[in-house]
């Protein structure tokens, strides 16, 4: 909190054309002359590194991980249809999964 008053003092010290010129320097682009090419060996270095760790590693989990559904309970409120939907059987919904999501009368059995 200390160095935002010594920064807004210092901005305010400073003369308006010296302020004016910082700005319109920010604003065009001309700060440093290395940071873009930082940012270009940052991103080679540590981001796109970084990314294809965390894919492999999502990865190998999936390898191992078996899913079992949860017992199906026919709650009263959960997927009512009130009508059919207008594709296929008219029961599933446009993104049914159906490893994953139940219908209204429970789950499909499906082979693994």
């Amino acid at each position: 909190m200390a160095s935002l008053g010594r920064l807004s003092r210092a901005l305010l010290r400073a003369p308006l054309s010296q302020t004016r010129q910082f700005s319109a320097a920010a604003a065009h682009g001309h700060g440093e002359p290395g940071a873009a090419r930082l940012w270009k060996i940052l991103t080679f270095v540590v981001a796109f590194p970084g990314v294809g760790v965390c894919m492999l590693n999502m990865y190998l989990k999936m390898q191992h991980h078996h899913h079992e559904n949860p017992e199906f309970v026919p709650y009263s409120h959960l997927r009512i249809r009130s009508k059919r939907f207008p594709w296929g059987d008219g029961v599933k919904s446009f993104f049914h999964n159906p490893e994953v999501n139940a219908l209204p009368d429970g789950y499909e059995e499906h082979e693994e």
